[in-house]
């Protein structure tokens, strides 16, 4: 086996460092070489800040709703904005000046000018809800400019970049944190309160995942720009959105925080139903018919954690069904599904879920709950961005950290790599470097407001 230090340096000033070959670099070897790390793995904290300077890249669709988000936060500016699209940038520019606040300096006369937005600019914070290639650059320019950087969904598409964000964050000492709403979902919040306080016993599996049909959005010409999400599907066949799964997942299992992911397995079912839509509502000589597709149509993920759970993450966009995360956690006390309604078992029946829900509410839903009325996904997207700024501004690690945020998106590069090989076991790098073992709290668990 090859020298996994001497192949990641090679790899990162290779031109032809794709999917596969960045995940040669780490899959199959697990974690760096301690000696490439400049700062051991911390609990990251910085000065406190009361005024904090965003810079926002991707008025997107996500990028829309966190714009408008960060404007009701106490104590956070957004100061410069940066998209392609002057028509994203005149929209964003228009939202912070009719709230109150001096109009930003905008960035966008090429794909790369957020690299001279970072340099330029005196931010604290870079944010980017741009398509998924450019959320591990995005973040790099902004850690080693000297700023704390955050990203939609997913962080990193291979192995081996995901590695440079860990690095980068400990080098640079600057947060380095994905932006993941669906761990600040009501109903996955109070099952979260429920295993702390011993509702479930001993947790044994989980099961999640990401289940909605984006048909009609894949093949729209304008609603992922540039089509990028229809260029994910034709090309790579795996997991490829896992993180509204395996983040409130990894919360509920004390993933990074006593116990890790140890390997997976994935397989995928055939490629037909986004085919098959496309032709339908195209016509057969489109060019996007002609197109072949990679992603299976349903994908699943089986994972192994040191301390011997197991957890199902499933992956299904191209058919007909309604939208589910298929949320499941089962104990040696009791049983909870979510959707198609949330539902709690202790026995042989089931039971509404409300009872527990309105007996367990979490304390940080209770307390967010006014503030967050009216945001995106019921609230939980004007929680996660709240919650990261006050972390930010008081000093302090946000309940994401880049630990959570590299370990969540990896099973985008094991999966495909799994998938490819007949479902062989991947093993999942520690990213921690063994600071799982030892048990500290999220931040949910330690501070309200």
């Amino acid at each position: 086996m090859s020298n996994p230090v001497d192949r990641r340096q090679f790899l990162r000033h290779s031109a032809a460092a794709g999917l596969g070959v960045a995940l040669g670099t780490m899959a199959l070897n697990g974690c760096a070489n301690a000696s490439m790390i400049s700062t051991k793995p911390s609990h990251l904290t910085t000065k406190p800040k009361d005024l904090l300077k965003v810079g926002f890249v991707g008025i997107g669709n996500m990028g829309t709703g966190h714009v408008r988000n960060l404007l009701k936060i106490e104590g956070c500016q957004i100061t410069a904005v940066c998209d392609i699209r002057s028509s994203q940038t005149d929209k964003a520019k228009k939202m912070i000046t009719d709230a109150g606040f001096p109009e930003p300096k905008v960035y966008g006369k090429d794909e790369d000018d957020y690299k001279r937005m970072c340099a330029n600019e005196d931010l604290d914070l870079v944010y980017n809800a741009a398509p998924w290639r450019y959320h591990t650059p995005i973040c790099l320019a902004a850690m080693k400019n000297g700023k704390h950087a955050a990203s939609e969904v997913n962080i990193g598409l291979t192995v081996d970049d995901l590695w440079e964000l860990v690095e980068t964050s400990e080098k640079t000492q600057k947060h380095c944190i994905m932006q993941e709403n669906c761990c600040y979902d009501r109903a996955e919040m109070a099952v979260m309160n429920m295993i702390k306080k011993g509702v479930f016993g001993e947790l044994l599996h989980g099961e999640c995942g990401y289940l909605h049909d984006l048909r009609g959005m894949l093949i729209s010409p304008t609603y992922y720009q540039g089509m990028w999400r229809w260029h994910q599907e034709t090309t790579l066949n795996g997991s490829l959105y896992p993180t509204h799964g395996i983040g409130p997942m990894g919360w509920c299992m004390d993933i990074n925080r006593g116990d890790a992911l140890d390997y997976l397995v994935s397989v995928s079912s055939n490629a037909r139903g986004l085919h098959e839509y496309a032709v339908d509502k195209l016509g057969a000589d489109h060019e996007l018919s002609k197109t072949d597709v990679a992603c299976g149509d349903v994908n699943t993920v089986l994972i192994k954690t040191k301390m011997g759970k197991t957890i199902i993450c499933k992956h299904d966009t191209h058919l007909p069904r309604p939208y589910s995360r298929d949320f499941l956690v089962q104990g040696t006390k009791g049983i909870m599904r979510k959707y198609p309604s949330a539902k709690m078992s202790t026995g042989h029946g089931w039971e509404d879920f409300k009872k527990f829900q309105d007996e367990y509410e979490h304390p940080v839903w209770k307390a967010m709950q006014e503030k967050a009325k009216g945001a995106g996904h019921g609230g939980m997207d004007f929680i996660e961005d709240y919650r990261m700024i006050t972390a930010i501004r008081k000093g302090i690690t946000p309940d994401i950290d880049v630990y959570d945020s590299v370990v969540w998106s990896s099973l985008i590069p094991l999966s495909v790599e799994s998938v490819k090989n007949n479902g062989k076991p991947m093993k999942i790098p520690d990213f921690t470097r063994g600071m799982w073992k030892k048990p500290r709290k999220l931040g949910i668990e330690e501070w309200l407001v």
